[in-house]
């Protein structure tokens, strides 16, 4: 039998594959299934497609793993505000007790545990003290209320508090809530207990937050009678500033305020927002302190209170962790911890409590996640010495004070927003949009497939046919009647006798080559160069004299298109105008 050749393989039915490579935007199938035989060329473009696509079901599964990872993203900004939330102040004089306060029933009951005491030492340490020794019928009380001690025995703020200004109008001590730490009794300012409302700032720089003059009364400091832990050898003020919805942790999170110096503090406020289970850590499940769901993990995230909690806080869950501990080993709890147990006696604290807490914090084992929201404020820091030698002699006489103790225990602490603009801290889903869209992201570099591709490979499934026009596929009889060129502006034409044979469809009637020639819209000046070769053919157009500008209203004009290159296929494909 003899192999066709030449027109007859030409007119040869084209395989509905070659149709739709010929046809496809995926780059390189229409040289892989073109017309004609197996070629070294076509060998190439078939690898090039096949690493091609093997690169996309990479990126692909590449995607589908990472997107299983569940990761995030942190992003920082800075944000402007009319007006900014104060923060909490929390105030705490370095000295826990007054030495004027302790009485003998006090160092009976807490000097061992505070001071290091032993009972025959008590009178020696109340002669220090200034105070006549215990008389011989003293008999100590039954109990003992460690809380009702520092509440007593502790610096007041009506002592401390000299001069209080907010935003240049006075405040006083009723601005402050008192509040136990582990340093004693302390004192909050703007705290919003009790529902009273926060205070805000329109402004930022000195002047405009908070500004204190504090006496540290430091000649009501305990006499450093042995080196115990619980005995301070500084002098001064610690301060934390802090959101509302934390506890302070002043004992760790504190700074130091010195006498003889005004302290300036610039805050700038920082919000953090982190991302919940399986993207991130964070938790918004408040604590208790007093429910335990595993007795044997008692440092386990703790579980839900019933009824009205607190916010949750960093802060609050270690609180909680700490308390929990405590009074599982000791069974009561430290003064300042929250709950409902007993608070420890003196002796518990010293033999239980203390060194319990102590190796718990040198072993962070309270695992708290962090908060999905949480406040934070930056701090800088500087200092001048103060008061002034006239400012001293002022002093001294307002407060009826020497002037040497003006200078040993007066500071002034200056609390303020640097600006009114805040940072925020922000965890972001890593894929907020859909796999589709990765995937197609991922499919360009490698494939670049366009949505008319993969709707030309549904509408075949659909209609068996390849037809991308839109519209009912018709009997293969009848779309092959005639070609289908693509066509963008009527009226134009562009006329080339060299197209070749292999651009007519096979089995079609015989078309009529054009005479040649060039037809260009009416304002479109004919030149030589549009004459050389525009590289697209027209069917069933009628001739139009070269070099002529004239409407073609019966022409249909093709996008300009190498025919070289181009078969059967690539025209019965192309959508009309």
């Amino acid at each position: 039998m003899k192999t066709p050749s030449g027109p007859e393989e030409a007119r040869r039915p084209a395989s509905d594959i070659r149709v739709f490579a010929s046809s496809c935007t995926l780059h390189g199938l229409g040289h892989v299934f073109g017309p004609g035989r197996l070629t070294p060329r076509r060998g190439l473009w078939a690898v090039a497609v096949l690493l091609s696509l093997a690169a996309f079901l990479y990126q692909v599964e590449e995607r589908v793993r990472y997107y299983g990872e569940f990761h995030h993203e942190t992003a920082l900004d800075e944000r402007e505000s009319h007006q900014l939330t104060f923060p909490a102040v929390t105030l705490c004089n370095i000295n826990p007790l007054r030495r004027s306060r302790l009485t003998p029933n006090d160092l009976h009951w807490a000097g061992p545990a505070l001071l290091g005491l032993e009972p025959t030492e008590h009178a020696a340490f109340l002669r220090a003290l200034g105070r006549p020794p215990t008389s011989p019928g003293f008999m100590p009380s039954p109990t003992f209320d460690m809380a009702r001690l520092y509440a007593r025995a502790g610096h007041t703020l009506e002592d401390m508090l000299l001069d209080c200004r907010y935003r240049g109008q006075p405040c006083g001590p009723e601005n402050f809530t008192a509040i136990f730490t582990r340093m004693g009794q302390c004192y909050t300012f703007n705290s919003g207990a009790n529902g009273a409302e926060l205070l805000t700032t329109p402004k930022g720089g000195a002047g405009n937050g908070l500004e204190v003059m504090l006496d540290v009364q430091e000649d009501e400091y305990l006499p450093v009678w042995k080196d115990v832990e619980e005995t301070p050898f500084e002098v001064g003020i610690r301060v934390q500033i802090h959101s509302q919805e934390e506890p302070p942790i002043i004992d760790q999170l504190g700074f130091g305020v010195a006498p003889g110096y005004q302290t300036f503090v610039s805050c700038q406020k920082q919000q953090l927002s982190f991302l919940p289970a399986p993207w991130g850590d964070c938790s918004s499940r408040s604590q208790d302190p007093d429910f335990d769901s595993e007795p044997s993990d008692p440092l386990g995230p703790p579980g839900p209170t019933p009824g009205p909690r607190p916010p949750y806080s960093l802060m609050g869950c270690r609180l909680a962790c700490e308390t929990r501990y405590v009074a599982r080993k000791c069974g009561c709890r430290m003064m300042h911890m929250p709950g409902g147990a007993p608070v420890c006696s003196p002796q518990q604290y010293k033999d239980c409590a203390n060194p319990a807490l102590d190796a718990m914090l040198r072993k962070d084992a309270c695992t708290c996640p962090n908060p999905c929201a949480s406040t934070r404020y930056a701090k800088e820091l500087s200092m001048v010495r103060m008061p002034s030698r006239p400012a001293t002699r002022y002093l001294a006489r307002k407060y009826n004070r020497s002037e040497a103790y003006i200078v040993d225990n007066v500071l002034v602490l200056d609390i303020f927003f640097e600006a009114l603009n805040y940072e925020t801290v922000e965890q972001k889903k890593a894929y907020e949009a859909t796999l589709g869209a990765r995937w197609g992201s991922s499919s360009g570099p490698a494939c670049s497939p366009s949505l008319r591709s993969w709707t030309t490979s549904v509408r075949y499934s659909e209609t068996g046919s390849w037809d991308t026009s839109g519209t009912e596929s018709a009997p293969k009889s009848t779309r092959k009647s005639t070609p289908a060129p693509i066509c963008f502006r009527k009226g134009w034409a562009a006329i080339e006798m060299k197209c070749p044979i292999s651009a007519w469809a096979p089995g079609l009637p015989h078309l009529p080559v054009p005479s040649p020639g060039l037809c260009l819209p009416p304002t479109a000046p004919a030149t030589s160069s549009h004459g050389s070769r525009p590289d697209v053919c027209v069917f069933g157009a009628a001739p139009c004299h070269p070099g002529h500008a004239q409407p073609a209203h019966n022409f249909a004009v093709c996008t300009p298109i190498k025919f070289s290159a181009v078969h059967q296929s690539q025209l019965l494909l192309l959508q009309t105008d």
